[in-house]
């Protein structure tokens, strides 16, 4: 499967502002034509748990941002993983954040479902290395 037909993206973070501007990149650049926007993790799990049966709903990338009120981006993931095998393997995940963290960084990278992190804003030329990143995949 090549990753140039990224059809749908969900953004998870809890600032309408980041999700703003992420989402107009996205548009802009015409990376997917369809962008799903969760403010919370709790609200993108319950979309997965309810896309899950599927696929045409289920986003090929998910936007994670690490620290958000109640679920955070760790939560998420561990979540995730809980996930039948085939939300697993089509949701792949890049961690979309403005934290500084060296640990933090460095646990989140590590974790199985993320491909990538990348500091905030979204930009051009971060999705184009996802999109490499992504071809590297397979």
């Amino acid at each position: 499967m090549s990753y140039s037909n990224i059809n749908l993206v969900m953004l998870v973070d809890d600032s309408d502002t980041d999700n703003f501007i992420s989402r107009r990149i996205i548009e802009i650049t015409k990376f997917a034509p369809k962008i799903e926007v969760k403010n919370s993790g709790k609200s993108a799990l319950e979309y997965l748990e309810k896309a899950q049966s599927d696929p045409a709903l289920l986003p090929d990338l998910i936007f994670l941002d690490i620290n958000m009120p109640i679920v955070d981006g760790f939560s998420f993931l561990f979540e995730f993983s809980r996930f039948p095998e085939n939300v697993k393997e089509k949701c792949k995940i890049v961690v979309l954040s403005s934290s500084d963290n060296k640990r933090d960084i460095e646990r989140i990278i590590s974790e199985k479902y993320v491909i990538t992190f990348i500091t905030k804003p979204l930009t051009d030329d971060a999705l184009k290395k996802v999109k490499e990143k992504l071809n590297g995949l397979h």
